[in-house]
């Protein structure tokens, strides 16, 4: 059986894996939000940034890339991502459905944020949000890099985010 990952964010440009398939795909149920702190790969202890996560909500549909891997890499590729993606606990591996554009519904391991875990933040004001990310700096880089990246990348394939884009012009108006 091929094994899917759901990418919203940084998996959509950087995916890190060899991708034997990518395909726009939606997963019902969850939104794209800058929900938590990262204190590794785009803030620190000290200076938390701000990276995407979803988030349980009814009534939604996320838009992002569905990544297919080959049969003989799947053990390596999930070994890669939860050490990328679980490096805090303050994501929790799922495996959902998702729908891909041309039709065909697969399960997916989806990285969901953990709404209690201390790293969850959600329901900050946009300001707020693009005051943080103008400034953070973590392992990965510079947290703006992690927003253009994922907002330029999201536009190519056609899926477009309100929030997301008032947060690019936000951002670049902050840091002139």
């Amino acid at each position: 059986m091929t094994m899917w990952v759901f990418g919203y964010g940084s998996l959509v440009w950087n995916p890190g894996f060899e991708v034997q398939e990518r395909v726009i795909a939606s997963l019902s149920g969850y939104h794209r939000s800058f929900c938590m702190r990262s204190i590794h790969h785009r803030g620190t202890d000290e200076n938390p940034g701000l990276v995407l996560a979803l988030d349980e909500a009814k009534d939604i549909v996320c838009r992002g890339v569905g990544l297919s891997v080959a049969t003989e890499k799947q053990d390596e590729v999930l070994a890669y991502l939860r050490e990328r993606e679980l490096i805090s606990s303050a994501y929790l591996e799922k495996f959902l459905d998702i729908e891909l554009s041309d039709g065909r519904r697969v399960e997916a391991v989806t990285y969901v944020v953990d709404p209690y875990h201390v790293q969850y933040c959600g329901g900050l004001a946009l300001e707020e949000q693009a005051r943080i990310i103008a400034q953070a700096v973590g392992g990965r880089g510079p947290n703006t890099e992690y927003l253009f990246n994922t907002t330029a990348h999201l536009n190519e394939l056609g899926i477009m985010d309100e929030d997301l884009e008032w947060l690019v012009d936000r951002v670049r108006n902050l840091n002139g």
